[in-house]
């Protein structure tokens, strides 16, 4: 009953759209017609809020860090129950009731919730990943994807002793994010990713 509790403040808390929130009452504007039409932090700054990026990007992702950090600290929830509630905010944001259920991919947030799980330990290593395939492609949601994946390899072969304690369900847990990736944003991978310009510069001559 407890882990029940847990996901469903996850569900709700991640299904609140802030940066939609603060596009409409701050700049006036509705931040899905920038950019890739998603509610998503990135479209605060495209619509004209790039000092409001900042906070909506943290309320993003504070939204899966809360629920998961609680529910470890307050209740003591562990394993599959902790990696439930670690999947609630993402599924949550990215299909809100409070958007007819078309939210966005919910990178923020899924940044937030690997932040509530191992502290900054996870983040740094998903930017890392995620920036490393940006470096060489163009596609930010392949960049995101392949990243992600990266990441939980990454992950997964580190020593931490929470990693070593649960790691089949985090990794089931981060599989679940990056399912959730990819179904929001199925459309981009009709197309391979395209290397930056400097991948294709000719080597000089000496």
């Amino acid at each position: 009953m407890i882990s029940a509790a847990w996901i469903a403040a996850g569900l709700v808390l991640g299904s609140f759209p802030f940066s939609l929130w603060i596009g409409k009452i701050f700049l006036r504007k509705d931040i899905r017609k920038f950019g890739d039409g998603a509610p998503g932090a990135t479209n605060v700054a495209r619509a004209g809020g790039k000092s409001l990026y900042v906070i909506a990007a943290l309320l993003d992702a504070f939204k899966g860090t809360v629920p998961v950090w609680l529910a470890q600290t307050v209740s003591g929830i562990a394993g599959w129950e902790l990696a439930a509630v670690a999947v609630a905010p993402v599924v949550g944001h990215a299909f809100s009731p409070f958007l007819s259920f078309r939210g966005g991919m919910g990178m923020a947030t899924t940044f937030g919730v690997w932040l509530g799980l191992t502290g900054w330990l996870g983040p740094v290593i998903m930017s890392l990943c995620i920036g490393f395939m940006f470096i060489v492609q163009k596609n930010w949601v392949w960049a995101s994807v392949v990243g992600m994946t990266i990441f939980l390899v990454v992950l997964m072969l580190l020593p931490d002793p929470f990693i070593t304690a649960y790691r089949v369900p985090l990794l089931s847990a981060g599989m679940v994010h990056t399912a959730i990736l990819i179904i929001k944003r199925y459309s981009y991978f009709k197309s391979w990713p395209e290397p930056q310009p400097w991948m294709g510069r000719p080597v000089r001559k000496s």
